[in-house]
């Protein structure tokens, strides 16, 4: 806390114990406001300049700014922004006392009439005034720039009193989860709830967090994703369920990934890949028509229309496309490997051929998919959870939706055979014992699970972060957070 803060906050305590010595609340139990700023700025929009109304309301809200020893107060609530006009013709004495201990930040409640001031300013004149929460802390006169940046995340409460855009960036994200609900519940999908803590690593391939349940005595994942418990439901007769919650990976933070983020993750029984393939870019139109009011988004440079169809390429063609190589023609790893090292990809880390084709696509192609597109037909080897394509053995019906160069989600053909369940899982052991640490582990029960006849089933995931980076326009994912994963403060 700087030296300064501490003037201000030592000034600020004095006037709450002044408040305190006068026999005065200014933490009372409950204010009850019957008006808010917005709904009185459209309902007298048309109120004379100089009129005053006989209407009284009460209000609440903080005390943005202060002028004339607090006779204009700038009330700002949670729909927009209001004055005051505190006079010593309509307030009591003791009001007036109550006034004098007022800072910048403070809530205060008010009850008074409606007027336009000369000046036109839409005023409640205040007839009682009461501080109902006294701030200790002043509100920084500068919060944005990139000097900033470190102080808004940190304390986000603050950037969303001061920062209008925050808070406005993160009421649609809240707006677009709720469109999501009502997406998939208006199509017969079930919301339901599956478990955080899991006991077998799986259901993408990612690095885990670790926590240890002292009862049980027992190491514990936080989920990386909730499809094998989603697709147990669907064994379990559940048709159509979908599930919004946190995934944990214990991976990089940079402008499109944080370690804890919000998942979909939906299941129809009797479809597959193709089925999804319609629902997501319906799903992205629905979804910002009800947010935005428009499916075309402006995205930096970009104009996007989610209402044309979305173009649909297989993995392989668009490296081809992007990089001029055709990894099809690669009989093995050594020879995907020197056809990537060819156009500039280090793929020597790689343990497989479907490993090397990704590669060549997160760094010649990904940043160029503007349009939306469905980049279909993944490597078989990267997807252990995908049947297998129909027509191509080396592929699996998996696509990866992208929009304005991000990965929004992806979708599959459940793979619904236990026995070749059981050796892609068994494959996805051998490569973690090799080193790979985001290869899954071998999951008895979902096998069994699988057993017990697991239907023809189409499966999307999306992360919801991204989709709110793309429809408000964020800067980067912290900015549609609103508690974003931090190093910890020296």
């Amino acid at each position: 806390m700087s030296n300064e803060t501490n003037i201000h906050r030592e000034s600020r305590l004095n006037k709450l114990n002044t408040l305190k010595e006068k026999g005065y609340n200014p933490y009372p139990y409950k204010f009850e406001p019957n008006a808010y700023a917005a709904d009185l700025q459209e309902k007298y929009k048309d109120l004379e300049v100089g009129a005053d109304t006989e209407d009284r309301v009460t209000i609440a809200g903080r005390a943005m700014a202060s002028r004339n020893s607090g006779m204009f107060i700038d009330l700002k609530d949670q729909t927009g922004k209001i004055q005051v006009f505190c006079h010593k013709n309509h307030l009591p004495e003791a009001d007036l006392e109550i006034l004098k201990c007022l800072d910048v930040g403070d809530l205060v409640g008010v009850t008074g009439y409606i007027r336009r001031t000369p000046r036109g300013e839409l005023s409640v004149a205040a007839e009682k005034f009461d501080i109902i929460s006294k701030s200790l802390q002043p509100l920084p006169e500068k919060f944005h720039g990139l000097t900033d940046m470190e102080a808004r995340y940190r304390q986000r409460y603050v950037d969303f009193i001061i920062n209008d855009e925050a808070k406005e960036i993160f009421k649609k994200r809240c707006q677009i989860t709720s469109a999501i609900r009502r997406y998939f519940e208006a199509h017969g999908f079930l919301e339901v709830e599956t478990p955080i803590l899991h006991p077998i690593l799986g259901g993408a391939n990612a690095k885990p967090f670790i926590t240890h349940h002292n009862t049980l005595d027992m190491d514990l994942y936080l989920r990386i994703a909730p499809e094998l418990y989603l697709k147990r439901l669907v064994v379990g007769g559940f048709d159509r369920v979908f599930e919004i919650g946190r995934n944990f990976r214990n991976e990089g933070i940079d402008k499109s990934h944080n370690p804890e983020f919000t998942a979909l993750e939906a299941y129809q029984a009797y479809a597959d890949y193709n089925t999804m393939a319609d629902l997501i870019p319906d799903l992205l139109k629905f979804v910002a028509q009800e947010v935005l009011g428009t499916t075309v988004i402006k995205f930096g440079e970009h104009e996007i229309d989610l209402s044309k169809p979305f173009k649909r390429r297989s993995i392989v063609e668009l490296v081809n496309d992007y990089a001029g190589i055709d990894l099809m023609n690669a009989s093995n790893l050594e020879k995907a490997q020197e056809m990537a090292k060819s156009v500039g990809v280090d793929a020597s880390d790689c343990t497989s051929w479907g490993k090397v084709v990704q590669a060549v696509f997160d760094e010649k192609v990904e940043h160029n998919l503007i349009d939306p597109i469905l980049v279909m037909d993944m490597p078989r080897d990267v997807s252990p959870l995908a049947k297998t394509h129909r027509t191509n053995p080396r592929l699996v019906e998996h696509f990866d939706a992208y929009v304005a160069g991000m990965e929004m989600g992806c979708a599959y053909s459940e793979l619904s055979n236990p026995l070749e369940q059981r050796e892609r899982f068994e494959a996805q052991v051998k490569a973690r014992e090799a080193g790979d640490d985001e290869a899954q582990m071998l999951d008895e029960d979902f096998v069994n699970a699988l057993e017990n006849a697991f239907p023809p089933t189409g499966g999307m995931g999306m992360g919801i972060d991204r989709l709110a980076i793309f429809l408000t326009g964020a800067d980067t994912i912290r900015d549609v957070i609103a508690f974003p994963t931090l190093r910890k403060r020296d």
